[in-house]
């Protein structure tokens, strides 16, 4: 008997895996999928190209500082990252050691240690995991760099979860040449951010490096996203399944806010719909329904890089919002509201310093947003809201989130 429900399980998982799909190959469709092309993105990327130039023709010479940023799906990151596949191949053509390393500060939560940790792993995975400073690691990575004469291009995506965390942090990068004045110059770098205004954490020379060579991504209208699909649904799915009516709804839908990313995924979630209904077709009716559960600020990407604190803190906050009818919380409000959701969820609160962190994080990543009391309040305090989801949505995709987090340690604890 106790066998019989995972015989069933397998049964029904053996089902649906032999069920005829409405895909040709998903991978188009996700975040990890670079393509050959980048429907109205040409322009950038020749500007890119100009001012690389000179890592081709004379490596060694200069190094570059080139700053990206427009909104969350503007293409920031897939036109880096296709920039520097192309150098790359361009340079092993010609025999020069170029390196591409692209690192999400989110991910690495601010940390310009774990930055740079991720980028001597592409050169030495067993490099000692303790006992450097960020200093040291970045010294460390410019002698390997010497030894193996390479060259290294960083690219820094999601650049002010760094400047929120240590605004000293690009100080380091854009300076560690300066040591080295009679060395070739080997690292250049490529930061993306979401708006200008993150600029003002950084001193006023950094600043003026990295506005001197500033592409700026402008949200993409509706014919722009219907390009960017249609190219993708050529890729991902089967011939003929989904009309130009439907791609037509998924980028007006994604038009609103501009976001490519959005656009891509309303269309992933609508083949699924389709293949649960056994639809031959991708009808305009299944991207509205892929429409009303997924939110362009809280999609996937962003909860799965969210540590449980994060998560709880995110929790706290919604609830507060939804059970005062509130806009915004102070600080302190939403400090008590998470201390009662870490006991409702078996987890020991942070100090106030580490909440303060997680606050400051999550503002850079654009899940929250903050600002300062009226001048007549007493003792003017930081006002935390959300701005572009509502406080129902955001609990329960938290919540949501939190359950899967649950069952995978009850899970884990069971196997040990």
């Amino acid at each position: 008997m106790v066998g019989k429900p995972a015989k069933i399980r397998d049964d029904l998982i053996h089902q649906v895996l032999l069920r005829p799909t409405v895909f040709e190959d998903e991978t188009p469709l996700s975040l990890e999928h670079i393509p050959g092309t980048l429907p109205h993105r040409e322009k950038q990327l020749i500007f890119l190209a100009q001012l690389f130039r000179s890592l081709i023709e004379k490596p060694g010479s200069t190094s570059q500082r080139v700053l990206i940023t427009g909104p969350v799906g503007t293409g920031k990151t897939v036109m880096a990252q296709r920039f520097g596949l192309d150098l790359v191949k361009i340079a092993r053509d010609r025999k020069i050691g170029l390196r591409y390393i692209h690192v999400n500060c989110r991910e690495c939560k601010g940390s310009l240690f774990a930055v740079l940790r991720k980028v001597m792993n592409e050169f030495e995975e067993q490099f000692p995991k303790r006992g450097f400073s960020s200093e040291e690691l970045l010294q460390a990575i410019m002698r390997i760099l010497d030894e193996k004469n390479l060259f290294l291009i960083l690219a820094l995506d999601e650049l002010e979860a760094l400047l929120e965390a240590d605004n000293s942090a690009l100080y380091a990068l854009t300076r560690v040449q300066e040591d080295r004045a009679t060395s070739p110059v080997r690292l250049s770098l490529i930061c993306m951010l979401r708006e200008l205004k993150y600029l003002e954490l950084l001193d006023r020379s950094t600043v003026s490096t990295l506005q001197q060579n500033l592409i700026e991504l402008n949200p993409y209208v509706s014919n722009e996203l219907f390009t960017i699909l249609k190219d993708r649904v050529t890729l991902a799915f089967k011939e003929g399944v989904v009309q130009d009516e439907t791609i037509e709804l998924a980028a007006d839908i994604a038009s609103s806010s501009g976001d490519a990313r959005y656009a891509i995924e309303l269309l992933w979630r609508a083949g699924k719909y389709a293949d649960y209904d056994d639809s031959k077709d991708v009808k305009p009716e299944y991207v509205r329904k892929a429409a009303g559960t997924v939110y362009p600020t809280l999609r996937d990407e962003y909860l799965r890089t969210l540590s449980l604190n994060e998560k709880l803190f995110l929790l706290a906050l919604s609830r507060y919002l939804e059970d005062n009818n509130a806009a915004y919380a102070s600080m302190g409000e939403i400090e008590e509201a998470y201390k009662v959701v870490c006991e409702e969820y078996n987890s020991q609160p942070r100090a106030h310093t580490q909440f303060w962190k997680y606050m400051r994080l999550l503002s850079a990543t654009g899940l929250i947003s903050t600002k300062l009391s009226s001048k007549g309040a007493k003792g003017r305090t930081t006002m935390i809201g959300l701005s572009s989801i509502s406080a129902s949505t955001m609990k329960k995709c938290i919540e949501a989130a939190l359950e899967v987090f649950s069952t995978d340690v009850a899970r884990n604890s069971r196997t040990t």
